[in-house]
Formats: structure tokens, C-alpha cells, sequence
């Protein structure tokens, strides 16, 4: 029979093996298969629910409710945009519909990037940026590759 998952099985298991044993693993759990594969695929809510001793609906209910978790591949690279309060009273919210128009990115609308000094916020790739203008923002993203 032809494996035909279009997902890392093992990656998975390795998560699974990992982090099953924690007290409340789920959360964990879909952070560590985030982490190693980019995103958590749907073919994979069964292989957790099973890992862990949960249901199916369980595992897809808290991976759709948080908007942190991605079930299909983000696009590269990735901006995530603070819409906290101390950003969004700076200018985040026009921030934020400005990085979506330029395009060339994953835009991920975030809650709180721990910057409120600094704001209106971005993180991009993973490096954290304060005091963000639309014209740093695309500054930035022609230095990643992001054309827009």
C-alpha cells in the first residue's frame, strides 16, 4: 500500500514522544509540530488526538480557536502585526492594513509582541521591531525579499 500522508508522520511522532508526557500536552504538543514543520496539518489532528488520548474535536478545537496555530503553510516570510491596545493606538491598525496591501508576505495579525514601549510593533521572521512606519515596514521587507 503507497503511503500517501502529505505530512512528516515521524516529525509528529517525535513531538509526540517529546511532549506527550507533560502535564496539559496539547498545547505544547502543537507548538513542537509547529515549530519542526511550519504548521500544524489538518492529516496530523488524528496522529495527536490518538498520541495524546483525545478526541479528534478536541485537538481541532484548540488549534482553530488560537489564531496562533496555522493548519496549512505560512507564506514566506512572515510578518506578524501587534493589534494590542498600546499598537493599535499608535498606528497599528493602519500598519496593519498597509503591510496586507503591499503583499509579498504571510501577514499574521498578533496580539501583543511584548513591545508596547515601542509601538506600533512588528515581528518579521521571528526578529522584533518597534516604532514601525509603513515606509520602515517596506524597507524591510525589500531586505527580506518581500517584493511587493
Amino acid at each position: 500500500m503507497k503511503h500517501t500522508d502529505s505530512y512528516d508522520r515521524q516529525a509528529v511522532g517525535r513531538v509526540l514522544s517529546e511532549r506527550g508526557h507533560l502535564d496539559g500536552p496539547l498545547m505544547p504538543v502543537l507548538h513542537g509540530v509547529q515549530d519542526a514543520l511550519g504548521h500544524v496539518p489538518e492529516q496530523a489532528v488524528a496522529q495527536i488526538a490518538q498520541g495524546l488520548n483525545l478526541s479528534r474535536a478536541e485537538v481541532h478545537g484548540v488549534l482553530t480557536y488560537y489564531h496562533h496555530f496555522r493548519t496549512q503553510p505560512a507564506k514566506r516570510p512572515v510578518l506578524q502585526v501587534c493589534r494590542a491596545e498600546a499598537c493599535r493606538s499608535v498606528g497599528g491598525e493602519q500598519l496593519l492594513r498597509h503591510a496586507h496591501a503591499a503583499g509579498g508576505c504571510g501577514v499574521e495579525a498578533v496580539y501583543c509582541l511584548g513591545l508596547c514601549a515601542m509601538a506600533p510593533a512588528v515581528m518579521l521572521e521571528g526578529q522584533p521591531y518597534g516604532r514601525m512606519t509603513a515606509q520602515r515596514l517596506d524597507d524591510l521587507l525589500d531586505d527580506v525579499g518581500g517584493a511587493r
